[in-house]
């Protein structure tokens, strides 16, 4: 960038000297105008001549280059000059803003660790993240950005986790926590056994998705790709028409003047402001999808989104929070907090996430010595003896079989009836959660032209019945094994629209099949499922449903300005052609409309990472 400015400005200088001062030697002038030209050209003439050779005829510097020459040819030394100082000022402000576009995903993805503290024999050793094995143990100190995806094994902080989810609020981890390479320690030292290698790491994975992005083509960039390799070589074979038939044709016509024209039609037909602008619009639309935690893998399924007419979602771990939670305590005889200590007790040496979530409602420290036994009963529940008293905990069949009266329950999720002594002492209800936002992001899919959404879920029918009435779901089909909800996502894509698009929404572990099948498969990632990365073509970091709104406004945003700069570009190129061809148009006005028009196009692809306004 420094070495182009100051060329632009040596050249300018020479440029402006031989414009103010005439000396009486016309060629003394006309030297410095080459000079100029020579300064700030050659590298175009480079590349074109380069470009020949390798059979890339018709491209900006082919077209300039012939523009240029051939002014000198015809005696216009100064437009010759001031056509490719023009271009070159467009060139660099390109450059900076494209360079700019580039930094703000860079600054955005600035996770990629730079080293490593190894506790190895006995000392720490500050190594490469890509040399640190399965099982060795980190050490990471505050300040510093988490290398490997890891366990804590000792001690306790709060992350930054602003680069992977695009979130603010710092997280609390501590001992036992699963954390992600990228993240930042904000405050304590902690120690972290190492899970994964480097190149199998979430950072790793984020990096190289970002990365590649760009090389899966939207339509339109397609279309542009195939728009100049067809427009270049007819607009030069028009030049050559308009430069030779017209004084051949008609009379009293000379040659200079209708090449000049050719050439200044030649100048304003570079495709720059289509080639650069568009592909910018869809890399602006990925680093502001990234900046709100959302992995987009291509341009094709940024451009998909904004066609999608039918989200279907997988009800746990997408909707709901899939953590099981206490829904509610009903004793009998005795209070709710002896309920739920003669359970906690009792679940204490099991780890299903049923026997977590009452532990966690129970909230006290455990006496293991008053827990005699435990034993799990298939398909029932459990049998314990908590000091002198022998417990029964279990589902309705659990309570007939041993002959014990108890109050029926309603409630939609998980009864777990208790008896102590063979009396019946009351239910808890244990039950998934619907996450927070859920709710919000039916509503304001269908209000950005959703026509469907659709749940699928392998729960019971009054669960899933349950949970879809309370969102304010269109469709839901319950009770499904893996191979049922591809069937049903089949079925959905035969009934949706030519040119609209079906959207799958899981949590990419079990819902790969579903995630390919669908035009656009998106996971709920949350803090790094290797599953959700790898499966689905979008990834949305934070687990949030809300996310998905945030992305189809997004895409819609995108692909708004992509359809200006198409329409502004051909409109403008059009009519100055036209007035080129007419003579109307100068060499000067030419080069002003190719460059105007390709620095207007990418300042307005530029305002889609502009993320704020892109979302309200």
């Amino acid at each position: 960038m420094k070495k182009k400015l100051i060329k632009i400005i040596l050249a300018l200088i020479l440029f402006v000297f031989s414009m103010v001062v005439k000396f009486e030697n016309v060629w003394i002038n006309n030297t410095l105008f080459i000079i100029s030209y020579i300064i700030v050209g050659f590298e175009i003439i480079r590349k074109a001549v380069r470009n020949i050779f390798r059979g890339k005829v018709f491209d900006e510097n082919f077209l300039m280059t012939v523009a240029t020459i051939g002014a000198f040819g015809i005696g216009e030394f100064p437009e010759a000059v001031a056509v490719m100082l023009f271009y070159q000022i467009g060139e660099l402000f390109q450059n900076y803003a494209v360079d700019k576009s580039r930094k703000s995903i860079a600054n955005l993805m600035d996770i990629r660790p730079d080293y490593a503290n190894v506790y190895r024999n006995g000392i720490v050793e500050k190594v490469n993240p890509d040399e640190v094995k399965i099982g060795e143990t980190i050490i990471v100190k505050p300040g510093e950005k988490i290398p490997l995806d890891g366990v804590i094994f000792e001690g306790k902080t709060t992350l930054d986790t602003k680069a992977l989810t695009g979130e603010s609020m710092p997280r609390e981890v501590a001992q036992g926590d699963e954390i992600l390479s990228g993240c930042i320690n904000l405050n304590g030292v902690i120690k972290v056994e190492v899970t994964k290698e480097f190149g199998e790491s979430t950072v790793s994975k984020i990096l190289d998705l970002v990365e590649n992005a760009s090389s899966k083509k939207s339509r339109s960039e397609n279309f542009i790709t195939k728009f100049a390799k067809y427009y270049t070589p007819i607009v030069v074979i028009i030049a050559v028409f308009l430069a030779i038939l017209p004084p051949l044709l008609l009379s009293n016509q000379n040659f200079s003047d209708w090449i000049y024209r050719a050439l200044s039609f030649l100048v304003v037909s570079c495709p720059c402001a289509l080639v650069i602008s568009i592909p910018l619009g869809f890399f602006g639309g990925i680093g502001g999808a990234s900046k709100m935690g959302i992995l987009i893998k291509g341009s094709n399924y940024l451009e998909a989104l904004s066609n999608v007419e039918t989200v279907v979602f997988d009800k746990t771990g997408t909707l709901t929070k899939g953590v099981f939670e206490v829904q509610k305590v009903k004793p009998v005889g005795i209070s709710e907090e002896e309920l739920l200590k003669i359970v906690a007790y009792s679940e204490y040496y099991s780890n299903h996430p049923i026997a977590k979530s009452i532990k966690k409602a129970y909230g006290k420290a455990i006496e293991e010595k008053q827990i005699i036994k435990t034993q799990e009963l298939s398909g029932l529940g459990i049998s314990a003896k908590i000091g002198e008293q022998d417990v029964l905990i279990g589902n309705e069949k659990l309570m007939n079989e041993h002959q014990i009266i108890f109050s029926k329950c309603n409630d939609i999720g998980t009864i777990l009836h208790v008896a102590i002594e063979r009396e019946y002492v009351g239910y808890i209800v244990i039950a998934d959660t619907i996450k927070e936002d859920s709710i919000v992001a039916i509503k304001e899919l269908k209000k950005n032209n959703v026509k469907k959404t659709v749940m699928l879920t392998g729960d019971k029918k009054e669960v899933g019945e349950s949970v879809s009435k309370e969102l304010g779901i269109d469709e839901v089909y319950t009770e499904l094994l893996p191979d049922g909800k591809v069937e049903k996502v089949e079925e959905l894509l035969k009934k949706k629209s030519e040119k609209g698009k079906l959207a799958f929404v899981g949590d990419g572990i079990n819902d790969s099949p579903v995630l390919a099948l669908a035009d656009i498969g998106i996971a709920m990632g949350g803090l790094g499922a290797d599953s959700a990365i790898e499966a689905a073509d979008i990834v949305i970091m934070t687990d949030e449903p809300y996310k998905i709104v945030k992305a189809i406004k997004l895409s819609k945003k995108t692909m708004r300005i992509v359809k200006e700069n198409i329409i502004f570009a051909i409109f403008i190129k059009i009519a100055v052609l036209i007035l080129a061809a007419l003579g109307i148009s100068t060499m000067w006005e030419a080069v002003f409309a190719d460059v105007g028009v390709s620095v207007i196009a990418i300042l307005n692809a530029l305002r889609v990472l502009r993320v704020k306004n892109v979302i309200k």
